[in-house]
């Protein structure tokens, strides 16, 4: 059917062409009359039967020529003009209806001033050129100037909304909508979220989806998931389980009833970025979105862009139960630290325990006594010193 669908497709732009072409040649043969001296038109009637004069004959030549090209570039202008489609298509996919709009108006505001400013030149010669100029310039700088300002073009209509504010309150009842809310209890949009790489193969967020704590539209950009599989393809075994649990974590994450999932389809390219961190800020940007991570540098790098993270430690150091210091606690020495003399073990949550002269204790269990904490988006430390060792019994 689609095949049909073309075909009919191509023939109706075809006939447009012959049609087009046609116009073209009889207006073609209108100019070239001035031109051609009246003696040669005298001299054809030798040759020429009486009931067809020169000037008949001149314009269907000139008018089934043109016809003809018409009929032989048709094919071109089709394939240009699915080609212009496609990437306005492709482009058109990762714009927000807000950033259409504003170009769109701006794009008319542009053309109405241009058509002012051509009127007052529309007698002379150059006339009709300047018109074109003005409207491709004007239009352009107009959907530019407005996509740009976009937020500052919402706020025009402030005094309007403030005024409906202030007449609806004029009114003895409030006004309800359907949902129940009126217009001053309107409940605000959530924020779309945007799940980076290191998140999904961390698996934290999907138990913060299962506890119903995750709210609004989840979007997974087409270049993570790409990245996900890399991640899984790897020779290297660690990093190939590390891939295929998050594989795992976006297929329960879509299982779940209560979490919209959205997968948007970007790429690198497309988003002019370099890197999945810098498309993930972009798409953020574009979109007025939120990113969902665990990874410290896209942490900083979306803040300097002023895009709001939401870092799943900083989430999982908040209901983590504090240690005061002087409270013991028994851990296991597993190796050495940066520092010398240092220890290192881990509590049951995952926790770095550096411990004070605890080298010489590698491999046994002591008891410590907490003498500090360090807490960063990039997890949390705690510092400690030997009390005793704990003697298997």
């Amino acid at each position: 059917m689609t095949e049909g669908f073309g075909k009919i497709v191509q023939l109706i732009f075809s006939g447009l062409m012959i049609l087009i072409g046609g116009m073209i040649g009889a207006q073609v043969a209108q100019l070239f009359f001035p031109i051609i001296p009246a003696e040669w038109f005298a001299a054809w009637k030798e040759w020429l039967p009486l009931w067809m004069p020169g000037k008949i004959l001149m314009t269907i030549f000139s008018v089934v020529l043109f016809a003809f090209m018409g009929l032989m570039t048709s094919p071109l202008f089709l394939r240009v003009l699915g080609s212009m489609g496609s990437f306005i298509e492709s482009h058109l996919k990762n714009t927000s209806w807000s950033e259409i709009t504003s170009a769109t108006v701006g794009m008319i505001i542009g053309l109405l001033i241009a058509n002012l400013l051509a009127l007052p030149f529309s007698d002379l010669p150059f006339g009709s050129y300047m018109a074109v100029v003005l409207n491709v310039v004007l239009a352009y700088l107009g959907a530019r100037i407005l996509l740009k300002r976009q937020s500052d073009f919402r706020n025009v209509f402030g005094p309007i909304r403030t005024l409906k504010e202030r007449l609806s309150m004029i009114k003895e009842q409030p006004h309800h909508d359907d949902d129940g809310f009126s217009a001053e209890e309107q409940p605000w949009e959530v924020p779309k979220k945007i799940l980076d790489t290191s998140v999904i193969i961390d698996g934290r967020i999907l138990d913060v989806a299962r506890t119903g704590f995750l709210e609004g539209i989840v979007l997974i950009p087409q270049f993570v998931l790409h990245e996900l599989q890399a991640v899984a393809d790897s020779t290297d075994p660690a990093r190939r389980t590390r891939g295929r649990r998050g594989l795992d974590v976006v297929n329960e994450l879509q299982r779940l009833s209560d979490l919209q999932i959205e997968i948007v389809d970007a790429s690198l390219k497309h988003l002019k970025a370099d890197s999945v961190d810098s498309a993930l800020v972009v798409l953020a940007e574009k979109i007025g979105g939120q990113i969902l991570t665990t990874d410290y540098n896209l942490n900083k790098l979306a803040q300097i862009q002023g895009i709001r993270v939401l870092n799943v430690n900083d989430l999982a150091n908040a209901l983590k139960p504090m240690l005061l210091p002087g409270e013991t606690i028994i851990i296991d020495i597993i190796r050495e630290g940066k520092e010398p003399h240092q220890g290192v073990g881990y509590l049951d949550d995952g926790t770095m325990f550096v411990v004070e002269d605890g080298e010489n204790y590698i491999g046994k269990r002591v008891e410590v006594v907490v003498t500090s904490m360090l807490q960063t988006s990039a997890g949390r430390m705690v510092f400690g010193r030997i009390r005793r060792e704990v003697r298997a019994s």
